[in-house]
Parts: C-alpha cells; sequence; structure tokens
C-alpha cells in the first residue's frame, strides 16, 4: 500500500505597520462614536416619541456592529501568527455577522410593525427634539465617514465597507431631518412612519445580504470569487496528473479561502514536483494561500483513472 502525504503551505500576515494601526484607530473611534450616539437616538427616540429616530438608530445599530466586526477583525489577524494552524476565534467573526444580522432583520420588522400603527392613527410627535437629534445624527455620521476617509491609508475592504455602511446610515439621518421638518412646518404626523419604513427596508437589506453571506460561509460555501470547476481544469493540466477529486473550497473567515484535494498522478510522476506545481497554480491564478492536497499514485488512490470515484 502507499502512503498518503499532506503538505500544508503557510502564509504570514501581510501587515503594513504605520497603515495598520490608522486603520484601527479609524474603526474604533468611528466605531465608539456611532456606538454612543445610537444610544443617544434611541433614548431621544422614545422621549420624543419618534419612529423615524428609533429607526434610525436600527440603522446605527447595522453600521456600529459593522465597524466593530471590521475593527476585530483587523484585529484578529494581527494574532493570526502565534497559532497559524487552528482557525479558532477566527470562525468568531463570521458567527457575530451572522447574529447581527438576524438581529438587523428582526429590528426591521419591529419597525415596519410599529410603523402600521402609526400611518393608522399617527401620534404626537415632538418635532423640536427629533429635528435636534437628527441632525446631531447626520453631524455624527459625517464626522465617522471622515475619520474613516483619513484613516484609509491602504486599500481595506474592511473600512471600505464600513465606510458605506456609515454613508447608508447618513440617509436615515436626512429622512429623520426630513420629517422632522414636514412635521414642524405642515404638521404632517405620518411624515415620521412614512420616514421609518424608508429607513427599515435599509435596516432589512443590509441584514439580508449580512446574513446570507455569513450563513454561505458557516455552510463552507464556496467562495463567490472562486470558481471550482476552474481551479479543477487548472489542476487537470499538470502535466502527469490524471484526475483530480475529492476537491473542496471553502470560507474560514471573510478573505481566508482553504482548499483541499486528491490528485491521482501517472506512476512516473513525482510527488513532490506535482505538489508544488499544483500549490503554485492556487496561489498564483485563484489566489488561495491554504491548501492540503494529497497527491496518490493512480494504482493505490482510484480505482478507475477517469474519476468514476469524485
Amino acid at each position: 500500500m502507499g502512503h498518503h502525504h499532506h503538505h500544508h503551505s503557510h502564509s504570514h500576515g501581510h501587515s503594513h505597520g504605520h497603515a495598520h494601526t490608522s486603520n484601527k484607530k479609524a474603526l474604533l473611534s468611528s466605531f465608539l462614536l456611532i456606538a454612543a450616539f445610537m444610544i443617544v437616538e434611541v433614548i431621544g427616540g422614545i422621549v420624543t416619541n419618534s419612529l423615524a429616530l428609533l429607526s434610525d438608530a436600527g440603522h446605527m445599530l447595522s453600521d456600529a456592529a459593522a465597524l466593530g466586526l471590521s475593527f476585530y477583525a483587523i484585529k484578529l489577524g494581527e494574532k493570526q501568527g502565534s497559532q497559524e494552524k487552528t482557525y479558532g476565534y477566527k470562525r468568531f467573526e463570521i458567527i457575530a455577522a451572522a447574529l447581527n444580522g438576524l438581529t438587523l432583520i428582526i429590528i426591521s420588522v419591529y419597525i415596519f410593525y410599529e410603523a402600521i400603527g402609526r400611518f393608522l392613527a399617527p401620534p404626537e410627535v415632538q418635532s423640536k427634539g427629533m429635528l435636534m437629534i437628527s441632525i446631531t445624527g447626520l453631524v455624527v455620521n459625517i464626522v465617522a465617514a471622515w475619520i474613516l476617509m483619513k484613516g484609509d491609508k491602504e486599500e481595506n475592504l474592511n473600512v471600505r465597507s464600513a465606510f458605506l455602511h456609515v454613508l447608508g446610515d447618513m440617509l436615515g439621518s436626512v429622512g429623520a431631518i426630513v420629517a422632522a421638518l414636514l412635521i414642524m412646518f405642515f404638521g404632517w404626523g405620518i411624515a415620521d412612519p412614512i420616514a421609518s419604513v424608508i429607513v427599515a427596508a435599509l435596516i432589512l437589506v443590509s441584514g439580508y445580504r449580512v446574513t446570507k453571506d455569513s450563513f454561505h460561509i458557516l455552510m463552507e460555501g464556496a467562495p463567490e470569487q472562486i470558481d471550482i470547476k476552474q481551479v479543477k481544469e487548472a489542476l487537470r493540466k499538470i502535466p502527469l496528473v490524471k484526475e483530480v477529486h475529492d476537491l473542496h473550497i471553502w470560507t474560514i473567515t471573510s478573505g481566508y479561502p482553504v482548499l483541499s484535494c486528491h490528485i491521482t498522478i501517472s506512476d512516473d510522476g513525482v510527488h513532490d514536483d506535482i505538489l508544488s506545481q499544483s500549490q503554485r497554480i492556487l496561489h498564483d491564478e485563484f489566489h488561495i494561500e491554504h491548501s492540503t492536497i494529497q497527491v496518490e499514485k493512480a494504482a493505490n488512490g482510484c480505482p478507475s483513472p477517469y474519476g468514476t470515484c469524485n
């Protein structure tokens, strides 16, 4: 019987020192700013009886969660070196994202439910307080967006997505401001539930997207940017490779794809050559740095070289 060999490739965390810390600082400070204001807005929404403020606070929560997760992801990236072999806590980011997505969906459903009651009987809303708080909210978002723009020295995906969240949040604040003005000048109480329904729809969309993406990762789905068929074809094209089977590609945490597969080679193929060739292809063409590849001679592995045992 032949032996199965396993081989792991190593990758080292890429950090660019200074830019890295500025990203982290930017994320942390905008997170604290938005989280603090979110609490103010919840209290304000209850005191002024404005659903639009509450829904904007809900949107702020989705924001704060995005910022917090991005910060956490960068922080985990720093610890990566010491515990390279196990994924342990790396998965936490995905589980947190899934919970966050579900929370957002629940919040938006609650706002829709509340808004229906308000369409039928618009309650009294203290528009002055509502206006003050929503204007402050807009300022907070602008400051947060500015901090993120200034902090982003390198193209960091986390920072970019956080920035987009904050921009979306501005719409929520603008909605609340417009509603407050309409109530103040025209006495249109119905503007409050209208604004909140619009914001709730935004929250629902981002909640759905976050939940869908994180569930895809938790279900070990293949990363969207990698086409499994193409990977298989590329590996099959290596000289002396007969068959590629048991091919799995999944994601540990965002931006961390992992691959494992068996490669059957003809009897005159050299194990280590084919291993290094396949890892080079995976790295260069598909940007997969972590792969476990089992190379086996046709006789030992697959009963038939024609892929009946995929």
